[in-house]
């Protein structure tokens, strides 16, 4: 963990705690379904962490598990993350709530087309 600030202009970092890779039992998103930065990283005991992004989030969980596949091999746990953010390969892939979503947002979009053309007398 790295603690970050400003000076001037210059920009300082301290490294105030380490962990190992071989010691993280799980990472807990909290919430798959809402746009959050916060999630646990489980060690001997746990820590609450807060990303910088949702996305930032999900770039580290991919970052750990990569890692992990490369050098450790071991059972990480990740729970509660989307499984279609967090796997690279699933990257185009889409959610059905996705989907509907865009399908709305399509609709609507077709709707105030159709009423900016429209003369009204």
């Amino acid at each position: 963990m790295v603690k970050h600030w400003r000076v001037d202009r210059e920009e300082k970092y301290e490294i105030i705690e380490k962990w190992f890779l071989k010691d993280l039992e799980m990472i807990d998103g909290k919430e798959a379904d809402t746009d959050n930065p916060y999630f646990d990283m489980h060690f001997h005991k746990v820590y609450n962490m807060q990303a910088y992004s949702c996305a930032s989030k999900y770039t580290f969980a991919r970052t750990l598990n990569k890692l992990n596949a490369m050098y450790l091999k071991k059972d990480l746990k990740i729970v509660n993350f989307d499984d279609t953010y967090l796997n690279e390969d699933s990257f185009w892939s889409s959610s059905n709530r996705d989907f509907i979503v865009v399908m709305k947002i399509c609709f609507y979009a077709s709707n105030l087309l159709c009423l900016s053309l429209c003369r009204f007398s």
